[in-house]
């Protein structure tokens, strides 16, 4: 089992500024890794994956080192179009609108914060979900 330590210090750095700017959101230590909450609804989870315990990630090692996975949600109607392409996104093993990502260099801050609001969005409550900017139109 892995801890929050186990998650490079950078990763949970920019993942914690993205998570602290959504209203009401905390962090807490999940049964592995952390997760960022609005309420008692965990909108993002973010953990060093065991391929031992999980072997669907063991492609993804890389000099030894065993990948970070981030799960969160998004609008079903999402889904396909987000992991249809494989790498980074993948869908997770658990829910219906659950998607994995694998964090490192390679991935795009801009899009994964997009992504987590979106999640917020998705788990938060109307009220508060309301409190966020609109999405730009897409064109």
């Amino acid at each position: 089992m892995t801890s929050p330590g186990d998650v490079p210090p950078e990763i949970l750095n920019r993942l914690r500024s993205i998570c602290r700017q959504l209203p009401e959101s905390y962090e807490e230590p999940a049964w592995v890794g952390v997760r960022w909450r609005i309420r008692k609804r965990t909108f993002a989870h973010v953990y060093t994956a065991d391929v031992d315990r999980s072997p669907v990630y063991a492609s993804y090692v890389t000099a030894d080192q065993e990948p970070v996975v981030m799960t969160f949600r998004v609008p079903a109607d999402d889904l396909l179009g987000l992991t249809a392409a494989g790498f980074p996104f993948r869908r997770a093993d658990w829910g219906r609108n659950v998607v994995a990502a694998i964090l490192g260099d390679h991935t795009d801050w801009t899009e994964l914060a997009e992504l987590i609001t979106d999640s917020y969005r998705e788990m938060a409550p109307k009220f508060l979900a309301a409190r966020l900017p609109l999405p730009p139109p897409l064109s």
